[in-house]
């Protein structure tokens, strides 16, 4: 238990679910009693005023009823109770109750009781003003050095100053560029008013200026316009203090200097009269309120500052000095002398909860209680252990170390693709070229088992794929509910995507706190990004997928890509991707091949992958399991690495335009602070053609922002063709040497580490650290391999002709008989040849008992169709069907 504790010396709670702000305290002697003691006055925002004098019989006690003074309902909501010399004729003072379109200033007196009763207070109606516009706070003082009087100066919700002198109303305000309301003090020392703007600026409006300004505002009333004449409204000073301003305070304990305390969100200012800054502190908790009450050495100020952590913090200048707990955060703090006890803080929560403390260290000492002492039998407790250890025994060997349960999910995920495109499709804003891009409907379903709060679901497609809407938040207050959201997928950008599986992740907390990630992954259909095609009779790119099963019908393995003028031809089938590419498939009548081709190496991945798993479906439905695909054909290696180049070739370009559009905007700033000094020189000089100067420069920054746009735009699209790309060399890679899932996991880790490409950290770079740890572990041939030390930084290498030998080295390695593992104790021996990977796609059945494949042709991948390869007079499709 602390000692520093702010002592609780009287407390009560106001009312029942009432609302309180920073205005709505005050203490004072509103009574005007000989014996000078402050009264609490409390306003709230359900019109209750009431005025409380405590006097507790011992500290901490709670409310008397002799405690409370007066309660009255004034039926408006009170803003803001102040207490001053606002009647004239007279240096009493008096209560200023501030309502939103009111001002009531009252008389409170209190009559002797001749009964047991006590004394009687009342409250005298003095004067009130009808106010024109909402109001929002007031401050008082002896505005232009009146003696013997306050005047009453209201700030308006939309920013008039409306100044009262007392029972008239003398002029008000407009302030200028006001947005929004902020906190208002007056300095008597300056005469000024000081109020922090929506601009976050500390302004400062002198007395003198406001009562002889026009305000050029058309919002003014008629009468206010015929007030003054002459001066335009101009601030005295302003202070950028980055923040919206709580509260501020004015103070002068000495008559040499006065400051300007000003509580921000994150700091604490003082400045001087004139604005400059005195000091300032930065806090490191959310203030509530503050009050400067003292000065106790010449040249510093003792502030109180209370904040959301239920703290009070008492500072001398910037030195924290004090810390106390409160059991309430404060809106509002007030120091006043209460039944001969100086000093007494006062506090108010927004709740009501009102309190009167000191600050001490006398603590609240706890003795704990004599325990019985008994005789302990030392042969009772060892039999009560050794039952207890047979327990623990039994225990552990029916269950094992940790309680078995049954294991339940605390949410459960689905979801549903739908078979048909939407009747009326969601796609906008698409680029694609076709008039109308379909999109289809995904329904994700959310089951609870428990009570969860905030469950968010976050779905993500592959670009160029959108969805129409990827965040959702779920509340389940109940058990057993079932909450179901449907959005939309559609093709954007006229390009392929590298995959079409879709992924659902749901991150909640369980309600003992542990956070949780459940995720559930959908495929889409084709259709979604590819129509029904003519098949193509030439293509650049091709290769050949082996399996061990009678070839299938493509009609019966793409239904939906059927093609009712071919129906002869079974083999054959077109695809067109939405992006503009084509595709072919073709499937072998004898000889249990499927062919695809294209004009494009990374459009082959995904007509490849779709046909491999509907094969795969097929046969699964059919009850045979033994289904294989192999591939006996060259790696591609060579249009792998072009594409590679073009990829890399790209991110070269956007360092160079990045450098070009720094140093271009280094010159422009240049520019720029030249013409200035020129401008704000009384005696300017001729600009030699620097202004012309700047508009090329402005052109050139303009026309390289662009190309860098243009040139991050294409990056993202050659980087998705890159994983498409790479996606199929890992699929062939599996086929060619029958990699088991495992060892295929780690090839898709070592080449696609990154869902996204930046120029900070690439994807060569990435690749190739990833590919020489391969090659020195798992891969390497001697220890003097795994001796080898990686380089620790990633950085973008000159050029991509040490990632292309070392992934045609991880080839060689693989066909040499390495195993991909993930333990770098023992490298797999690699001696043995495997078989396959040594023929060259054939492409008719004449062609395969002819060719002959040279060992040094291995990654070599030949370009079919084109004048350097030799073949017969035998057209693709007819070759492939015989």
């Amino acid at each position: 238990m602390s000692l520093f504790k702010a002592r609780d010396w009287w407390s009560t709670i106001l009312g029942d679910k009432e609302e309180f702000d920073q205005g709505c305290l005050c203490l004072a002697n509103v009574d005007n009693s000989g014996n000078g003691q402050d009264k609490i006055i409390v306003g709230s925002f359900m019109g209750y005023l009431r005025i409380f004098s405590p006097h507790p019989a011992k500290t901490g006690d709670g409310t008397q009823a002799e405690d409370l003074l007066l309660e009255v309902d004034l039926r408006d909501p009170v803003l803001q109770v102040e207490v001053g010399k606002f009647v004239s004729g007279t240096e009493m003072l008096h209560l200023a109750v501030l309502h939103s379109r009111k001002l009531c200033v009252y008389s409170v007196s209190g009559t002797l009781g001749n009964v047991e009763h006590g004394n009687q207070y009342q409250m005298k109606l003095m004067y009130e003003h009808n106010l024109q516009r909402t109001a929002c706070n007031m401050t008082y003082g002896s505005f232009g050095g009146i003696k013997g009087r306050d005047l009453i100066c209201i700030q308006s919700m939309d920013g008039m100053l409306m100044v009262f002198e007392q029972e008239s109303y003398a002029f008000g305000r407009f302030l200028p560029g006001f947005l929004l309301p902020g906190p208002l003090a007056y300095s008597s020392r300056t005469d000024s008013f000081i109020t922090v703007s929506s601009c976050r600026q500390v302004e400062s409006y002198k007395y003198q200026v406001l009562a002889f300004a026009t305000d050029a505002d058309k919002r003014q009333e008629t009468e206010q316009q015929k007030l003054g004449s002459g001066k335009r409204l101009v601030v005295d000073w302003t202070l950028n203090i980055g923040e919206q301003a709580l509260d501020i305070y004015i103070v002068s304990f000495n008559q040499s200097a006065s400051s300007v305390f000003v509580l921000g969100e994150r700091n604490f200012f003082c400045l001087k009269d004139n604005g400059q800054i005195r000091f300032m502190k930065k806090l490191d908790w959310s203030p509530s309120c503050f009050l400067p009450y003292c000065s106790v050495s010449e040249g510093t100020i003792n502030t109180l500052i209370a904040n959301h952590n239920n703290m009070l913090h008492i500072y001398q200048d910037v030195t924290l000095k004090w810390a106390t707990q409160l059991p309430h955060i404060p809106v509002a703090v007030r120091v006043g002398c209460l039944h001969d006890l100086k000093g007494v803080i006062v506090t108010l929560s927004d709740d009501g909860h009102l309190q009167c403390s000191y600050l001490g260290t006398d603590p609240s000492l706890f003795q704990a209680p004599n325990v019985e002492s008994r005789e302990l039998n030392y042969d009772e407790l060892d039999v009560e252990m050794k039952e207890l250890q047979k327990i623990i025994k039994d225990v552990n060997k029916s269950q094992g170390v940790w309680p078995m349960t049954e294991k339940e999910d605390d949410l459960n995920i689905s979801v549903v693709v739908s078979p048909n495109f939407d009747s009326v499709s969601q796609a906008t804003d698409v680029e694609v070229g076709t008039d109308l891009v379909p999109s289809v409907t995904v329904k994700v379903t959310l089951q609870n088992r428990v009570i969860l709060q905030k469950a968010k679901l976050s779905v993500y497609v592959q670009p160029p794929l959108e969805l129409t809407c990827d965040q959702f938040t779920f509340e389940f207050m109940s058990p057993d509910l079932t909450r179901t959201v449907s959005f939309s997928v559609y093709l954007k950008r006229s390009y392929t995507p590298s995959e079409l599986e879709g992924n659902a992740v749901v991150s909640y907390s369980r309600p003992t706190g542990i956070p949780r990630v459940i995720q559930c992954k959908f495929r889409l259909p084709l259709k979604l990004i590819c129509l029904p095609g003519q098949p193509s009779k030439t293509a650049s790119h091709k290769i050949t997928i082996d399996t061990n099963k009678s070839p299938v019908s493509l009609l019966s393995l793409f239904p939906g890509f059927a093609s009712q003028s071919d129906d002869d031809q079974v083999n054959v089938m077109g695809f067109h991707f939405l992006g503009g590419a084509r595709v072919t498939l073709l499937a072998s009548k004898t000889s249990q091949r499927y062919r695809i081709q294209s004009e494009q190496f990374e459009d082959l991945w995904l007509i490849t992958n779709e046909l491999i798993l509907h094969l795969q479906e097929y046969f699964e439905k059919q009850g045979i399991k033994d289904f294989a695909c192999s591939f006996s054909g060259s790696m591609p290696l060579q249009e792998y690495f072009e594409l590679i180049d073009h990829h890399f070739e790209l991110r070269i370009n956007g360092e160079k335009l990045e450098e070009l559009l720094s140093e271009r905007a280094v010159q422009f700033r240049a520019i720029q602070r030249r013409l200035l000094a020129r401008f704000k020189d009384k005696t300017p000089a001729p600009l030699q053609h620097l202004d012309t100067l700047l508009d090329g420069t402005y052109k050139q920054v303009i026309a390289l922002a662009d190309a860098v746009e243009e040139n991050q735009g294409n990056l993202f699209q050659s980087f998705t063709r890159l994983k498409s790309a790479t996606h199929l060399v890992i699929l062939l890679i599996g086929l060619w040497q029958k990699l088991s899932a495992d060892q295929v996991a780690i090839l898709e880790a070592a080449f696609l580490p990154l869902q996204e490409d930046t120029q900070e950290l690439g994807w060569e770079e990435t690749v190739d650290a990833a590919i020489s740890h391969l090659l020195k572990t798992c891969l390497s041939k001697s220890s003097k391999e795994q001796a080898l030390n990686l380089n620790s930084q990633l950085n973008i290498p000159k050029d991509t002709s040490q990632l292309k030998k070392h992934i045609t080295l991880l080839c060689d390695r693989l066909a040499k008989g390495g195993r991909l593992c993930l333990s770098t104790d023992a490298a797999a021996p690699q001696t043995m040849v495997m078989p396959g990977g040594c023929t060259t796609i054939p492409e008719s059945d004449l062609e395969e008992r002819s060719v002959e494949q040279d060992s040094t042709e291995l990654f070599t991948n030949h370009r079919h169709l084109t004048a350097e390869t030799p073949r017969p007079e035998v057209s693709p499709l007819q070759g492939v069907s015989e």
